[in-house]
């Protein structure tokens, strides 16, 4: 059974509720208000089934728009997931302006398929019908909705003259309506929410993309909280599911209505975020009063949702009444946005529809001036080349398949389909979960040996770098980072060792009174068995500066031949290892020794003593209990 959502737009007063119960038998106007008034102020919904050419059944679910200029908001919050509108223009009125705003909003948001319907055709007389249908005919021209393309049908609801054909024509234009995926991630946008006895939150709205489930989780956007699906009903009928293209209502257990609103969406847990700043492609209506300048507030209308938006344009400071230019929106409420999702912007004040456009990226890449060059690409159709910019982008950080289907809204079997051909010939590098182009690849091997070959260049004295700050030099991602240096081990350009990083065969140079400074403090400190001198009183002594020295001490205690056994005090290896001895032959005279015992072992004071034995402590020498040392 395919199912289709059929959306009511038109001026006020020219019968799109009643058109909708005319064809359905339901009254889409359910608040009190609405009934007092006589005119639709929220949105309303119907649903009826049709015969199928194929000898199928066509389920079409009614959106019924407010056609009052004032409830346009209200309008805009269903309008956006309809797949076939009615084009409502009553016979004894002909085009008026919300005809015309509520057209430019059906072509700005990318509806394609529709039908005209004159209604109140029972008002007039057959050739002022003639006359109307002329001079729609004409506004039409050039649009979606041309005639014959678009049928032009004429009816009245009040005593069904037109509807039979009415239905015809609807059951032949949802025929080639393509069918929403079904099997894309799932999102709701949520347009009603109410609380009903017995069973507690619901929620309401068009699935517009995936499939949601009795006693699955999803959680709520923005703000983030879990839900569970206590229920499906599609149409008024309980389901076990609900598909891309119904109309859905959901009992949801685990939230109060307090913490729902409209404009919220439901969608699939851990799997989207939600983004205050969006890039996208905007159009500006012929009809707009004025030209859209930057740092422009609107209104911005997405899905079931609204905000205020600054207008950040990239490449002018203002853009001219029916031009087309890339744009970021700054959002002022956070929504779940993704690409392809189209939106409608209205004047701050006062308030009317001035253009609209498609959202190309909703997690855009920080940037101060220049928009990104991939925007031109992610306006394309190309799925493939949208998923190699978005990887080339990330350069040396790389992305994650997860994270690609957070930013495209595509499942992973879809991503990894896309990109196989380009993982293939490596112009893809596919790192455990993080996926690289393969410019950045090699642009990161080239900039790991410069940042090593600078550093070497600059601190002969040092065998190496650490591998923490080598990377955050490269500004490389974590696991790229991991994997560029086990090739570049492989391809022997470099050594690793323990958390230093060198360049192969490029170890310590020193110059003839490096060497000599070198060596003489390796024998001061040899020669001075346990007592050993101040390290400032050694490297006073040497005939090189301050700086060369200390790292010439790095080097000795990075290769062990000194060790650092506190803050002041630092001991040569030959003297730390005839002191373990001393302490291992004493363990035959007794299992303990006190700091006195010790200081009388090894000659040395107190000044020496204490740091000495909680030397040995740590390296499991000794085992300090109470005020004795247990040798182990």
């Amino acid at each position: 059974m395919k199912s289709i959502v059929v959306g009511t737009a038109g001026h006020i007063d020219h019968g799109k509720t009643a058109l909708v119960k005319a064809l359905t038998g339901i009254d889409a106007d359910r608040l009190e208000e609405e009934k007092r008034r006589g005119i639709t102020i929220d949105l309303g919904f119907a649903h009826m089934d049709l015969p199928a050419a194929d000898g199928g059944t066509l389920h079409l679910g009614f959106v019924d728009v407010p056609g009052h200029e004032r409830f346009v908001r209200n309008m805009l919050a269903g309008v956006g997931g309809i797949d076939l509108v009615l084009f409502v223009i009553a016979a004894d009125e002909s085009i008026k302006p919300q005809t015309r705003e509520h057209f430019d909003i059906l072509q700005l948001l990318g509806v394609s398929r529709g039908i005209t319907v004159l209604t109140k055709s029972d008002a007039v007389d057959p050739e002022t019908l003639d006359v109307v249908r002329l001079e729609v005919e004409e506004f039409l021209r050039g649009t979606f909705l041309e005639a014959p393309k678009a049928p032009i049908a004429a009816v009245s609801s009040l005593t069904g003259a037109g509807l039979d054909e009415l239905k015809r024509a609807i059951a032949l234009a949802v025929a080639d309506v393509q069918a929403r995926d079904s099997e894309a991630l799932a999102r709701l946008p949520i347009d009603r929410v109410f609380a009903m006895k017995g069973f507690g939150t619901v929620v309401t709205g068009t699935l517009i993309s995936g499939t949601i489930r009795r006693e699955e989780e999803l959680q709520v956007f923005p703000g983030g909280d879990r839900v569970r699906v206590r229920g499906v009903q599609v149409h008024g009928h309980d389901a076990d599911k609900a598909v891309a293209g119904q109309r859905t209502a959901v009992n949801l257990a685990g939230v109060s209505t307090a913490g729902l609103a409209r404009g919220m969406m439901l969608a699939p847990p851990d799997t989207f975020a939600a983004t205050n700043v969006i890039d996208v492609k905007i159009r500006l209506l012929a009809s707009a009063p004025r030209s859209l300048k930057h740092q422009s507030r609107v209104h911005f209308h997405c899905n079931t949702m609204e905000t205020v938006a600054q207008v950040v344009l990239h490449e002018s400071k203002e853009v001219g009444r029916g031009a087309e230019v890339l744009a970021r929106l700054k959002l002022g409420a956070a929504a779940l946005l993704l690409p392809g999702d189209r939106f409608i912007i209205r004047q701050f004040s006062p308030v009317i529809t001035i253009g609209g456009g498609v959202v190309l990226d909703a997690a855009p890449m920080s940037r101060k001036f220049l928009p990104d060059k991939n925007l031109e690409v992610f306006a394309g159709t190309d799925r493939a080349a949208k998923l190699l910019a978005r990887i080339a982008r990330r350069s040396f950080h790389g992305v994650t398949v997860t994270d690609l289907e957070k930013e495209s809204g595509w499942r992973r079997g879809v991503i990894e389909s896309a990109i196989a051909g380009a993982v293939r010939t490596r112009q893809v590098i596919r790192v455990g979960d993080a996926l690289l182009s393969s410019g950045a690849w090699e642009g990161m091997k080239k900039q790991v040996v410069g940042v090593l070959d600078e550093f070497h260049r600059t601190n002969p004295l040092v065998s190496g770098i650490n591998k923490e700050e080598l990377r955050a030099q490269t500004g490389a991602g974590q696991v790229a980072f991991a994997a560029i240096l086990q090739q570049l081990v492989q391809e022997i350009k470099l050594a690793v060792s323990g958390d230093l990083v060198s360049l192969a065969g490029r170890g310590v140079v020193m110059k003839d009174e490096e060497a000599e400074s070198k060596k003489k403090i390796d024998e001061a400190f040899a020669a001075a068995g346990l007592k050993v001198p101040a390290l400032n009183e050694v490297l006073g002594g040497l005939k090189i500066d301050k700086v060369r020295a200390q790292k010439i001490v790095t080097l000795l205690l990075r290769d062990k031949v000194l060790t650092k056994v506190s803050d002041e005090l630092v001991f040569h290896r030959s003297a730390l290892e005839e002191l373990r001895k001393r302490v291992a032959a004493h363990k035959t005279k007794s299992a303990t020794i006190d700091v006195a015992t010790f200081k009388e072992l090894t000659g040395v004071s107190r000044k020496y003593a204490i740091p000495l034995l909680e030397y040995l402590d740590r390296e499991r020498v000794t085992k300090r209990v109470g005020d004795t040392r247990q040798i182990l």
